[in-house]
């Protein structure tokens, strides 16, 4: 059997950086998918509306909680989707119902950002 080579794990002060670095080079990836690009354009779209509402800090704050979330299941599909490609270059059920799932997840956040949007318009508007 083959022997995996693995990578040493830091500890301390050197787990933090190393850990920054990935995370780092995390948000370069995502920054290339137009999805995300369009999720933030959307949410400074958000947060213009809420400034011209009158929200209140805690809406802001939701606001920027849900739209982390967002980002974060956004990058993980992104992550299925890589893997898929790598594993299944060919059009397979496994595939195509793996990429939906992942769709799905990000489609329910949207969602709940657009629920949260009407409740703070209409709270401020009604």
């Amino acid at each position: 059997m083959r022997r995996i080579e693995t990578v040493p794990r830091q500890r301390g002060w050197r787990h933090l950086i190393a850990a920054t670095r990935y995370s780092l080079g995390g948000l370069r990836i995502i920054l290339q998918e137009s999805a995300f690009r369009h999720e933030v354009i959307a949410w400074i779209g958000i947060l213009i509306v809420f400034f011209a509402v009158g929200a209140e800090p805690v809406e802001y704050l939701v606001s920027a909680l849900l739209f982390l979330i967002t980002i974060a299941v956004e990058a993980l599909n992104t992550a299925i989707e890589i893997i898929v490609d790598r594993s299944s270059p060919e059009i397979s059920d496994f595939g195509k119902a793996t990429k939906d799932l992942g769709s799905f997840a990000v489609f329910c956040m949207l969602t709940a950002n657009g629920i949260f949007l009407l409740y703070v318009l209409g709270r401020h508007l009604i």
